[in-house]
């Protein structure tokens, strides 16, 4: 036995074969028929010469038999790779070939796009299709239909040892660039992000079955991962709860009408969200519902800007229900979290009880004192990634040394309290350079985020011929509204200094974001180089940082 992602599901499979395990829509599966399908598959797979070291992608939105490819791979000691089912073909045919894929799991709806790629791909060998209601024909791609793959195999588990040191391969497109693949050892993932190490308290679980003991003696918890599959944050919620014994229930799409439905009729006990993306919608929903939420007791987000506004809704309409705000991702795992609480929240980032490896040092690399107000990088250290799949420059540049230890730095800009807690200020990359002040988008977004307006916004950076740059702000407003400049600068300077107030304007219909709910800023800076602004305010007006 190993801390393996497959051997921690088998514990629990061990413990409690007839307890509930996943839940979609109407279907539910136990933790027995979880096993015998996903032993399956895992033996079909491995008739197609799908072994240790080899990838699988999971091309799907969240469905049953994503979860069932995912587990099938690790029993093989095989990997199992993310694709983002929003990519069109030239996308997908980057990251088939980048991840060397030799096999893919994916819902009918895709096949054209599966079919237009596959020449192009020729190490990608085996293709199932999972039924989905659609019609698409996928003869061209070669598919096999994925029914008729498991009724032809033993549901056994007959498999051999596996190892900690297994790779877990999560791609992730961040807010920028092209995806990349982050390598982890199993053990160290599931340390970080599968309840390997106690969230609160940090302390290290006694052994690998203590999850799953302890899940199978007081029920554990039902809980509700919001985002897609392609998102670390699902695939853990959902892989920490298998661990635990626990149901998981979810929805193929986010649709926050049917999450509360989700929510009330499978009497779900805790609700993972990224940010505002996904909390400002399900609280809108909440209210014209009318929905049953009192098996909720917990509703954690991470990952995104979870804001102000945002947070005191919650806090009115759930009052007995605890609301935490994490900060985490691909290259660091869990890196900390934070009590909301009214006397808590404020404009800037999420503030969080630090994890014991997580550290803020400057430009040399050097760790920066508590209290001190200078910004700096967040730096973690201890369970972290090998580095980049086929990316030796980039992991060289985000995993360093720190006092002669490893730390990742994924690029995040942080501030150390004097009390030891971090805020997190946003993405470095995405800071803004106004006349030589610096602006973090999250802040100034959660600040226009509070306008009853403001439905959703983005902030990016727009080049000005005497400031460097300017802070530009996309904004979609609520049904039968249109802001206008001067009342969102009049409003944004009640929360935040002067020379962060945005000082152009672009309304849009829709907020461009990512599946995982993530901002889109790719979307955000090529509206703003193609599109005229609703309104512009002239730079030489701007005020001093105190204004």
């Amino acid at each position: 036995m190993a801390l393996n992602i497959a051997d921690l599901f088998e514990h629990a499979v061990d413990l409690t074969p007839e307890r509930v395990a996943v839940v979609c829509g109407e279907r539910r599966v136990t933790f027995a028929e979880l096993e015998k399908r996903s032993n399956q598959l895992a033996h079909h797979l491995a008739g197609r010469g799908v072994g240790r070291g080899s990838h699988i992608g999971v091309y799907s939105r969240n469905s049953i038999e994503a979860v069932e490819a995912m587990l099938a791979a690790y029993k093989l000691r095989a990997v199992a790779i993310n694709i983002n089912y929003r990519y069109v073909p030239a996308e997908l045919e980057y990251v088939f070939t980048n991840a060397d894929l030799v096999a893919l799991v994916h819902e009918r709806r895709y096949a054209p796009n599966v079919a237009e790629v596959m020449d192009r791909v020729p190490e990608l060998n085996h293709v199932l299709v999972v039924e989905d209601g659609t019609t698409e024909d996928f003869a061209e791609c070669g598919g096999v239909a994925y029914e008729s793959a498991l009724a032809a195999q033993s549901g056994e588990r007959d498999f051999g040892e596996r190892s900690a040191d297994d790779l877990y391969l999560l791609y992730t497109g961040g807010t920028t660039g092209m995806p990349k693949g982050v390598m982890w050892r199993q053990e160290d993932v599931w340390r970080v992000l599968g309840g390997g190490i106690d969230f609160m308290t940090g302390e290290y679980l006694a052994d690998e079955w203590e999850q799953a003991r302890t899940g199978a003696e007081d029920g554990g918890l039902v809980r509700l991962p919001c985002a897609p599959f392609i998102h670390g944050a699902a695939q853990w919620a959902t892989f920490g709860n298998l661990f635990a014994c626990s149901p998981t229930v979810f929805v193929p799409q986010f649709d926050p009408h049917e999450i509360w439905r989700a929510i009330e009729r499978e009497k779900v006990n805790v609700l993972a969200i990224v940010g505002d993306a996904m909390a400002r919608p399900l609280i809108e929903a909440y209210h014209e519902g009318d929905y049953d939420a009192s098996s909720l007791v917990a509703i954690s987000s991470t990952a995104a800007l979870f804001s102000t506004s945002v947070k005191h809704q919650y806090l009115d309409a759930l009052p007995n229900v605890v609301i935490t705000d994490a900060i985490g991702s691909s290259e660091t795992g869990f890196g900390g979290i934070g009590m909301v609480t009214r006397d808590g929240v404020h404009s800037e980032g999420p503030r969080v009880k630090a994890d014991s490896g997580l550290l803020v040092i400057d430009d040399d690399n050097r760790p920066v004192q508590p209290g001190s107000g200078q910004i700096g990088w967040l730096a973690k250290t201890g369970h972290v990634p090998m580095g980049y799949y086929k990316d030796e420059e980039k992991s060289a540049s985000v995993f360093v040394e720190v006092d002669g230890k490893r730390y990742v730095v994924p690029g995040d800009h942080a501030r150390l309290e004097a009390d030891g807690s971090v805020t997190l200020l946003g993405r470095g990359v995405m800071s803004i350079n106004t006349g030589g002040e610096k602006v973090f988008p999250e802040e100034v977004e959660g600040a226009l985020k509070s306008h009853p307006d403001v439905f959703d916004a983005l902030v990016v950076g727009v080049p000005d011929e005497r400031m460097g740059q300017r802070v530009a702000a996309l904004v979609q407003p609520r049904p039968g509204t249109a802001p206008q400049l001067a009342d969102l600068d009049a409003h944004s300077r009640e929360v935040i200094a002067g020379y962060k107030v945005p000082r152009s304007l672009w309304l849009v219909d829709e907020i461009g974001r990512l599946p995982s709910g993530k901002p889109d800023y790719t979307w955000a800076r090529r509206h703003t180089e193609t599109t005229e602004p609703t309104a512009a305010q002239d730079t030489a007006r701007r005020e001093g940082a105190a204004g």
